[in-house]
């Protein structure tokens, strides 16, 4: 998840390395059979009926297994058109391309993902590298394996522990977000990586059987510094907000 980083860009002091760093960033479910027992007549009688009737009762049991509910989400957004681009232009100036580059994906409506990424030449203050990421995974009800709540529950586990975990984060905060889908986490953390500090903030949200994870994270190049820890955890927020509202607007179509 965490792909942001650009190539390493040159020292501040000379024009070539603003070159070579534009020049990286271009490339940055069992029938039940039911068995007749024969008997002889007399006494016999009633155990033949008493074992048909515990044959029947035990087939009606068997052949009812418990109904999933139904998965509430069938589809998902177009990941790149789940952000306005006021967002992308606030939180990504500069965009290398304002309308994203989509995620690869073998099915579309159970896995999507969008990027963007920019950077702002602020002249003799340096630059300012943005990336922003969003990923939807969606599951369905299936027996065996449970409700599509309850499996977009494991996943939204997954990610969150993910997010805390990555390797050499500092700094490794977790909140919660209210009034966010069913439940959401927000964390933040610092990484040091080409040479560059990096501020990251990841927020994963379940709304029913659905997990949006947005990573927006930056840094600061040639003197200019990296955004606050605020900032990026506001920068993923308000755009886990856009992409949750994005599912919930696909499905109503």
């Amino acid at each position: 998840m965490h792909r942001s980083a650009p190539a390493t860009p040159g020292k501040a002091h000379a024009p070539a390395p603003r070159i070579r760093l534009a020049r990286v960033l271009a490339c940055a479910a069992v029938p039940v059979m039911l068995v007749a027992v024969g008997c002889s007549s007399d006494s016999g009688g009633d155990k033949k009926s008493d074992s048909a009737s515990s044959s029947a009762s035990g087939g009606k049991q068997a052949s009812s297994s418990p109904s999933l509910a139904p998965a509430k989400f069938k589809k998902l957004p177009e990941a790149c058109q789940s952000i306005g681009a006021g967002s992308i232009d606030k939180y990504v100036p500069k965009a290398k391309t304002k309308a994203g580059e989509v995620g690869k994906t073998s099915d579309p409506q159970s896995r999507a993902s969008c990027t963007w990424n920019g950077l702002d030449d602020k002249g003799v203050q340096g630059s300012l590298y943005r990336w922003l990421d969003v990923d939807f995974k969606r599951y369905d009800s299936a027996q065996g394996l449970g409700t599509g709540d309850a499996l977009a529950q494991k996943q939204f586990e997954r990610a969150v522990s993910a997010a805390q975990s990555t390797a050499d984060a500092k700094n490794v905060k977790t909140s919660p977000v209210s009034g966010l889908g069913d439940q959401a986490t927000a964390i933040t953390f610092d990484l040091k990586k080409t040479d560059a500090d990096f501020k990251y903030g990841v927020v994963v949200v379940r709304t029913a059987n659905v997990v949006v994870a947005v990573d927006y994270n930056g840094t600061g190049y040639q003197g200019a510094d990296a955004p606050q820890t605020n900032e990026v955890q506001e920068g993923a927020t308000v755009t886990a907000k856009e992409a949750v509202t994005a599912v919930a607007t696909a499905n109503n179509k």
